[in-house]
Parts: structure tokens; sequence; C-alpha cells
């Protein structure tokens, strides 16, 4: 069977909506449906978030919140709670990189995403979104928005018109019919200085200013800035996704509400991990040539132990094969508060794995039906029968 072709789209920006409002919504139901503003509450406050029910009565962040006061005065204003919406955040960003690790952070609340690695598990970058958005909605109570497009900058100006709570898919062919109508502010560089030369010029949309020859920005913006703008308005960004940081891995970990002494229950939960941990590398387009295993005991020493291996792998039973031989090199004198398994040294999947004869090659087919029946009715859909009884956890 062909491939399917890449996507036309691949790049996603998401943004949470009114995300410091909805986290604080989360823990007080009586915030729900009613205009709230979070900033500080001092005569110097300034807003940091803003409802949607806020907005209505012209509240916008950075706003004085004396100011929002007088707009909306029956508003219920809170001051930021800066630690709890780290750890919202964090959350969040786990949910992006169950999908890709392919994910880069523009702050707590956004980020884009290249999902070119997973044509072979959606139909195109529109239902990656839709699921992204879906997996947040039901595992962390919060709404998103998502923009796709060819490149970064119409992903994040597709998730701003997809505000609020939608998606909006900017389909490769059609980027100059999307950015023609919207207002010029909407670039990035167009401050006020800008905006007041490019004003004199008679430019008030996108479209306006991908019309002016580009010598002409150049001798009125300067050569920099003129080159920057008049490619924005013409749709083109060739800026890669950049993922945070240098290293990357995919890793799943779990907390046991009830210590875990059962050598049987332990290697089960172990299996459930290599499940999760393979089926993010495959839908990431990606395998591993390094495990690490990660226990955590009730007084809360952890122990690692970890197995670089010649072949990158991305199926669970292989992956599982390695993780029950670092358990053997740990001591389990004690409970088992906490597990996780992760692979790293990642590349993109495809090499050929130099198979054993433990290692049939029907696990490769397997695993394809498996992600198949995954992608279209959940990831509860199909496991190995030894999960039928998962350990309490939290």
């Amino acid at each position: 069977m062909a491939e399917p072709p890449p996507f036309a789209e691949p790049i996603l920006h998401v943004d949470m909506d009114a995300f410091f409002v909805e986290v604080e919504r989360l823990s007080d139901e009586t915030l729900r449906g009613v205009p709230v503003v979070v900033g500080g509450l001092g005569s110097r406050g300034v807003v940091a978030a803003a409802s949607y029910e806020a907005r209505r009565y012209g509240v916008h962040s950075a706003m004085p919140v004396g100011v929002a006061r007088r707009l909306c005065p029956h508003a219920r204003y809170l001051p930021p709670n800066q630690g709890r919406y780290r750890e919202v955040s964090e959350q969040v960003f786990r949910v992006f990189r169950s999908f890709t690790p392919l994910v880069e952070g523009l702050s707590v609340d956004e980020a884009f995403l290249d999902v070119s690695g997973l044509r072979l598990h959606y139909p195109g970058p529109s239902e990656v979104g839709e699921h992204i958005r879906a997996t947040v909605r039901h595992q962390l109570g919060l709404p998103a928005s998502v923009g796709a497009a060819t490149n970064k900058f119409l992903a994040k100006l597709a998730s701003e018109e997809a505000k609020p709570d939608g998606l909006l898919r900017v389909a490769a062919g059609s980027e100059l019919a999307f950015l023609q109508p919207l207002p010029v502010r909407r670039l990035w560089g167009v401050g006020e200085a800008t905006f007041a030369t490019l004003d004199g010029l008679g430019v008030a949309t996108i479209g306006d200013l991908a019309s002016v020859p580009l010598d002409s920005l150049e001798r009125r913006l300067g050569s920099s800035l003129g080159r920057h703008l008049h490619r924005l308005a013409n749709g083109v960004d060739g800026r890669s996704v950049s993922p945070d940081g240098a290293a990357k891995s995919i890793s799943v970990e779990q907390t046991f509400g009830r210590d875990l002494s059962d050598a049987d229950v332990i290697e089960t939960e172990l299996l459930r991990q290599c499940e999760r941990v393979a089926s993010r590398l495959r839908r990431a387009g990606l395998a591993g040539r390094t495990v690490t295993l990660k226990v955590r005991f009730p007084d809360f020493t952890t122990v690692t132990r970890s197995q670089s291996l010649e072949s990158a792998i991305d199926v669970s039973h292989d992956l599982f094969g390695v993780v029950r031989e670092l358990m053997g090199r740990v001591d389990l004198d004690r409970p088992v508060r906490l597990l996780g398994v992760g692979v790293s040294s990642l590349e993109a999947a495809g090499a050929p794995l130099q198979l054993g004869l433990d290692r049939p090659a029907a696990w490769d087919d397997v695993s394809t039906a498996v992600d198949a029946i995954r992608t279209r009715y959940g990831d509860e859909a199909v496991s190995p029968a030894r999960l039928v009884s998962p350990p309490d956890r939290e």
C-alpha cells in the first residue's frame, strides 16, 4: 500500500483560550459564564487575562485594572496564581508532546507543533488539531484554539481567527486569499510607528501591503523591516518549528494511589507504559536507541536504569523486553510508588531492524494494525490481554 502524501499544512499553532481565567474556573465553578479578570489588584495593577465575557465590555490584557473596573465593575477580579498556571501549563505541554516531540513553546499557553510525522495516522492536519483540542478538553477541562497552515506565521494568524475554542486550516494555495482582507496591524513587526508610516502610504490591509513594491517598502521602512513585512504580506515564512531543549525523548510515568508490591502488578504496569510510549513513538514517526526505566519508592528515593541499543525501536514488544531486563537490575525489597518508561536518542523511524529469533517481523504488522484501530476508535479500543485490570492510579 502506498504511503499517504505529506501534509500540505503541517504546522499547527495551539493557543489556550483565556488560559489564566480558565485555570481559575477549574477550581471555582461560580466563575463560569460571568466576566472574570485576572491581574494585580493594587492601584498599579494591570490585567493579565480577561474572560471573553469581560472582553465584551472592552477589557483586555495589559490594561490597567482601574480602567477595567470602570469598564466592567461587576466582573470577578482575581489575583494571579503563577505557580498554578505553570503547573497546568506543564500538563498542557505534555499533551502536545504526546502527539509529537516537535513542540516549540512560545509562552505558558501557546506553542507551535510540527505534525508532519503523523500523516500515517490522520487524514490531515485538521484531524490532528481536533484530536489535540479534544484531548486537552477531556484530560484538563480547558478550551484551546488551533490554526493549521503551511508555516508558523499563517498558523498563528489562523488560531487567532479560530478563537474562541475553534480550529481553522489555511489550505495550501489559499494563503493570499486568507491574508489580504486582514488589517495590516496583524503582521508581526507592525507597531505604532510602522503603522503610521504604512497609513501614510494608504496601506490598511495586508493585501494593500502585498501590492507595494519591495523597493518602496525598503526606502520607507528600512531594508530589514521592509523585506520582513513584504515576505509576511505574501505569506512567506521559512522558519521551522524548533523544539524546546536539545535533548528529545518520549516518556510516561505514573504515581500510584497505593504503593505496588506485587511483582506481577508492577510488570503489568510497565507493559502498559511501554504500550503508551511505543504508540507515541510511532505516531510521531520516530524510533529510539536508549531506553530508561525510572522507579521511585515511598521515601521518594529514585532509581533510574538505562540501556542503549544498536538498533532504534518503536514496538512495545521490543521496548518491554528491554524494560524487563532493566527492572531486573533494581532491588525491589520495598513497595513502589512511581514507575516511568522513556525512550531517547530519537531518529526517524523506518530503518530496518536486526531481527533476532525472539523478534518476529509480524510484530511490526501487529503494531500497524493496533495503531489504525486506536486512531479510529481511541487509545483504549485495543490493548494486550494482560492490561484488563489496571491498578489504582492518581
